[in-house]
């Protein structure tokens, strides 16, 4: 996935411990779940995914799908773990999208609450003519999970035919991934063709359906649920508003003079350690934060092509071209001229 575009990026981000259940579940129904090797990669025992508003780690959750791709043999797995309709462990997003009034006003719901399905993942929607489009773009390539988009597409569009229009149809879709060698699943599992090595994952369909009424929709759980959503979701921005605020500055600062942790404190209006303080609530360090604004922005400006990697290097504050080169290969395992190699070769 090469798409990197200039967006406020989480740090540390979540997802929604709901979807990382129903994986736990369906390895149990198949037979191979190693309970003990499952807690070792979540960092916790599997009785606290049950918890309401529980989250995991976005990074534990895909090496999650790794493990279980290689216990059930099955690179497949996301395609068909994502067929599984099960209202009971449904998460509460999904209560609030099957009790909405239209499929159109459920995508809008879904759309302004899938942060709290995955932090590390933004979806977007759009009309163009006819065709309605939603459009799954991970925050940094590190966070593109082949399995766990597999999964989402799938789910979402089983779940829609079951619960909404059983003969709802997709035009077509793209997928931010090499062609995998189980590539003839989507034609089965989506019914319509499917490309791959896109720059973001992309689903269209017919905006007719948007005004299609939801059958069995209930309008006490609809209020009730989104309520309780609504909390949760003021709550994780209102947590996440200082470190956005710290990293726009760094951003600004960091072409123009040294990244200072005083000078950005001063600018906060408050003390260096009342600084340290605040973002350590998020779970975040001053040094992690500059870290990754550099890399974020290293990556887009090396895709981009617009800059000569020298000037790059000055613009993201490196005293020489071989200090940010070994920063790059460190942050994503190649040198930045193949990095530039690759995008330039899959633009088109």
């Amino acid at each position: 996935m090469t798409n990197i575009q200039a967006r406020d990026i989480v740090e540390n981000p979540q997802v929604a411990a709901s979807s990382t259940l129903a994986l736990v579940y369906y390895l149990e129904n198949l037979g191979c779940l190693d309970a003990a090797r499952v807690e070792a990669i979540l960092g916790g025992a599997l009785d606290h995914l049950q918890t309401p508003d529980q989250t995991i780690e976005a990074n534990s959750h895909y090496q999650l799908w790794a493990y279980a791709e290689e216990a059930s043999g099955d690179p497949a797995i996301g395609l068909h773990a994502g067929q599984v309709i099960d209202p009971e462990r449904m998460g509460l997003v999904g209560h609030v999208f099957f009790n909405c009034d239209t499929l159109g006003e459920a995508v809008i719901q879904y759309v302004r609450l899938h942060r709290l399905i995955n932090e590390s993942v933004e979806l977007t929607f759009e009309q163009t003519g006819d065709q309605a489009l939603l459009t799954w773009q991970a925050d940094t390539s590190g966070h593109y999970c082949r399995q766990d988009m597999d999964r989402t597409l799938a789910a979402a569009l089983c779940r829609t035919r079951h619960f909404i229009h059983p003969d709802f149809a997709v035009d077509w879709v793209e997928l931010a991934h090499p062609r995998p060698s189980y590539a003839g699943e989507y034609q089965r599992v989506m019914g319509c063709p499917a490309s791959f090595d896109a720059p973001v994952t992309r689903v269209a369909f017919s905006s007719q359906y948007l005004s299609h009424p939801i059958p069995r929709r209930n309008p006490y759980v609809f209020s009730a649920v989104l309520k309780q959503v609504n909390s949760v979701l003021a709550r994780m921005q209102t947590r996440r508003a200082f470190s956005r605020k710290v990293r726009r500055l760094i951003s600004r600062q960091m072409a123009t003079e040294r990244i200072d942790a005083d000078s950005l404190a001063k600018q906060c209006h408050m003390s260096r350690q009342t600084l340290y303080r605040r973002l350590k609530k998020e779970g975040l360090s001053f040094h992690d934060l500059v870290e990754q604004v550099r890399k974020d922005k290293a990556m887009r400006y090396v895709a981009a092509d617009r800059y000569a990697l020298g000037e790059i290097a000055f613009l993201l504050g490196f005293s020489e071209l071989s200090a940010f080169s070994r920063a790059f290969k460190r942050w994503t395992g190649i040198a930045p001229a193949q990095f530039r190699a690759q995008h330039l070769e899959r633009a088109p």
